[in-house]
């Protein structure tokens, strides 16, 4: 297990109890001395495989499954059963499960993101709302909403989310992450919805923040390191976006192979029971037949291009964006603190003007004020410097963890594409003594 890095800050527990986020003895409580349950089983292929497992044996998993629509109509709601396998001590039990809607999902996120990025933790973020998606699962029948592709790939989404939060230290030991896997009811975020009062105001009131926000770049940055890294960060960020449009391409264009396959299968064998060569026809009999398998192994493929890889990009453009939220974080704060060195500056030079002049009587006043920034340019000073510093530790784990995650997804997919290919061959070499028969 790779922690993100100590912010020097208490991390306060259900309890009340300050956790060392130094010490795995702290992170995982009295995980040392419980007979720890059987390792986690092996995450499928649409599974974060970052899981929380400590070296000691300690570890927690989450699964997400069992779909189910919730009412109908535009009151209907998607419900997710959320699994949890853990040793940790300061759950109630090794193994349990809650449900939890999409709503649910994002309101965590949000409070995560509320506590964390002041420190420059990277908070992986939920994937995102998608109005015409759930209009179709709202409108349509239970069984086909609860089974459909759209379903099933966010349910996978907010699996891996669930386990990249996991993954940090801080969030995992969070308690509102906690309540999240444990606690049976949890208040209804309303504000996430996305035809909500309050989420419209939301949006409103980001779009007005999103005009009137400080840069997240720093002119003539104090680390130099930042003002490359935010370059790198930005650079990755922009080619990953392209290539989620290539990738999502790719998956098209091989669904549409395969049902150009299919309809020329059929095609395929309407000549060949017109066709009065027996030989011939049993040929393109055969031809057909192959053409229907090929049809199969091009649609299986095309989910292996989406899963294995094209949610793997679309993960990492989300996560890039958290990544720059990280450096907005730090900006905010030297630009906070610039303002109150400017501030000082100026309370400085009027109460010099008032020594001059003769003018003493605010002095007390400007004095006191003056002693009130001091303070504050010294505690910005202080934050600056520790998001500074955790935030270069997070960023040398997350590219430690990207980089692993990619080599171990790329393999994957690869081997997909290797076996796609083999399949491919092995039909075309059996037919080929039925095509070279036809006299």
């Amino acid at each position: 297990m790779s922690d993100f890095g100590d912010d020097n800050q208490p991390n306060l527990t259900n309890d009340g109890v300050d956790v060392n986020l130094d010490s795995d003895d702290d992170l995982f409580p009295g995980a040392a001395s419980a007979a720890p349950p059987s390792a986690p089983p092996a995450p499928t292929s649409d599974t974060f495989q970052g899981q929380c497992t400590a070296s000691d044996g300690s570890f927690i998993t989450v699964t997400i499954s069992e779909p189910t629509k919730v009412g109908d109509g535009v009151n209907a709601y998607m419900r997710f059963k959320v699994s949890t396998r853990t040793n940790l001590t300061y759950f109630k039990a090794s193994q349990f499960s809650v449900f939890r809607r999409f709503s649910d999902f994002l309101g965590l996120y949000e409070k995560l993101v509320a506590k964390h990025i002041a420190y420059g933790r990277i908070v992986p973020p939920p994937p995102e709302k998608n109005m015409s998606g759930m209009t179709k699962v709202k409108m349509g029948k239970e069984e086909s909403s609860s089974g459909s592709e759209f379903i099933q790939r966010r349910r996978a989404a907010l699996e891996r989310f669930i386990n990249r939060c996991l993954d940090h230290p801080n969030l995992r030991n969070d308690p509102d992450m906690r309540d999240f896997l444990e606690r049976d009811e949890l208040p209804k975020a309303s504000h996430t919805s996305a035809l909500s009062g309050k989420s419209l105001l939301k949006k409103f009131n980001s779009v007005v923040e999103t005009a009137t926000a400080k840069p997240n770049k720093i002119p003539n940055d104090p680390d130099q390191w930042f003002e490359m890294k935010l370059v790198q960060v930005e650079n990755l960020e922009s080619q990953m976006k392209k290539l989620a449009v290539n990738i999502e391409a790719l998956v098209q264009t091989r669904q549409e192979l395969s049902g150009h396959s299919a309809t020329f299968s059929k095609s395929i064998a309407m000549l060949g029971n017109t066709e009065e060569h027996t030989v011939l026809s049993r040929a393109l009999s055969q031809l057909s037949e192959v053409e229907e398998r090929i049809e199969q192994l091009q649609a299986n493929q095309a989910n292996q291009d989406f899963n294995l890889f094209c949610e793997l990009v679309r993960d990492y453009c989300g996560l890039m964006k958290a990544v720059k939220d990280s450096f907005g974080q730090r900006a905010k704060i030297w630009h906070d603190w610039q303002t109150v060195e400017s501030n000082l500056f100026k309370k400085r030079e009027a109460e010099s003007r008032m020594q001059l002049t003769g003018k003493t009587e605010k002095v007390p006043v400007v004095k006191a004020e003056i002693a009130q920034l001091e303070a504050s340019s010294a505690q910005l000073k202080v934050e600056f410097e520790k998001i500074s510093d955790n935030l270069k530790k997070e960023l040398a784990t997350f590219e430690e963890k990207r980089v692993a995650e990619f080599k171990n997804k790329l393999i994957q997919y690869l081997e997909t594409l290797l076996d796609t290919q083999q399949t491919l061959v092995k039909f075309w070499t059996e037919y080929l003594p039925e095509a070279k028969a036809i006299v």
